[in-house]
C-alpha cells in the first residue's frame, strides 16, 4: 500500500548504488581484469549451456513421463516409494553423486550428464505427479461422461490442467541444474566451474567472479525462458499469469 510513496527514493538509492559500484570497479581496474577472461568465459559458457541442455533435457524426458505413469490409478500405490528413491538425488550431496558417477563411468561429460540428470529428476517427477492428482475430479467425471477414453482424458483434460504445476517443477529443476553444473569441472566435465574453482585455488577473486557471474546470469536467463514457455503453452484458463 505504501510502496508507491517510497518508489522514487528506492530508484534514487539504486542509481546511487550503481554509480558508486561503477566508480569502485573503475578505480580498482576490475573491469579490465574481468575482460581478460572474456575468451575463457565465452568458451566455458558454451560448455556450461551444453551440459544444462543435455542433462536438463534428459531429466524432462524421463521425469515427466515417469510422473504421468505414477499418477495412474493402477500404479499410484508405488508413487511414494518411487519418490523416496528419487529423493536420493537431492539427499546425497551433488558432488558425491558426481563422484559415484565418475567411479562407474570415468571422467568427462558422460558422468557429469548422468549425475546432473539424477540430481534434477525429483522436482520434475514430483510436480508432474502432484499436478495430475490435483486436476479437479468434476473435470474428469465430465470427460468420462462424454465418452473419452483414459488416454484422451489424459491428453485433453489432465495434462492441460496440470501444465502450470509441471512447469513449476521444470523451472526448479533447471535452476538447480544451472547452479550445480560448475561442480562438473571437478570430474572433467567442463563448464564455468573451471574459472570458479581455479580462481578459488589460486586466490584470484576476479577469476572466480568471471565464472560465478555468468553462472548466475545463466540461471536467471533459463528461469525467464521457462517462464515464457509456460506463459505461452499453459492454457489461459489454468494459467494464473494470464487470468
Amino acid at each position: 500500500m505504501y510502496f508507491p510513496r517510497f518508489k522514487p527514493l528506492f530508484l534514487l538509492a539504486l542509481l546511487v548504488l550503481v554509480f558508486l559500484s561503477g566508480v569502485i570497479i573503475e578505480r580498482n581496474n576490475w573491469l579490465a581484469q574481468f575482460l581478460f577472461y572474456s575468451e575463457d568465459i565465452i568458451y566455458l559458457t558454451g560448455q556450461h549451456i551444453e551440459l544444462v541442455v543435455i542433462s536438463g533435457g534428459l531429466a524432462i524426458l524421463i521425469g515427466v513421463p515417469l510422473g504421468i505413469i505414477l499418477s495412474r490409478p493402477s500404479v499410484r500405490y508405488l508413487a511414494e516409494s518411487a519418490m523416496q528413491v528419487l529423493n536420493i538425488g537431492t539427499t546425497i550431496p551433488t558432488l558425491a553423486i558426481l563422484a559415484l558417477s565418475m567411479s562407474f563411468l570415468g571422467i568427462g561429460m558422460v558422468p557429469a550428464v548422468f549425475g546432473l540428470t539424477i540430481a534434477s529428476l525429483l522436482p520434475i517427477v514430483r510436480n508432474s505427479y502432484t499436478g495430475l492428482l490435483e486436476v479437479p475430479a468434476h473435470l474428469k467425471e465430465a470427460a468420462a461422461g462424454i465418452g473419452m477414453t483414459p488416454l484422451q482424458m489424459l491428453l485433453r483434460v489432465e495434462i492441460p490442467n496440470a501444465l502450470y504445476v509441471m512447469f513449476a517443477g521444470i523451472r526448479t529443476a533447471l535452476a538447480i541444474n544451472v547452479g550445480t553444473v560448475p561442480l562438473a569441472f571437478l570430474i572433467g566435465g567442463g563448464g564455468l566451474g573451471e574459472l570458479i574453482f581455479t580462481g578459488i585455488d589460486l586466490n584470484r577473486p576476479i577469476m572466480m567472479l568471471a565464472g560465478a557471474i555468468p553462472t548466475a546470469l545463466l540461471a536467471i536467463l533459463v528461469d525467464m525462458l521457462v517462464a515464457i514457455c509456460a506463459w505461452l503453452i499453459v492454457p489461459k484458463g489454468v494459467n494464473p499469469l494470464r487470468n
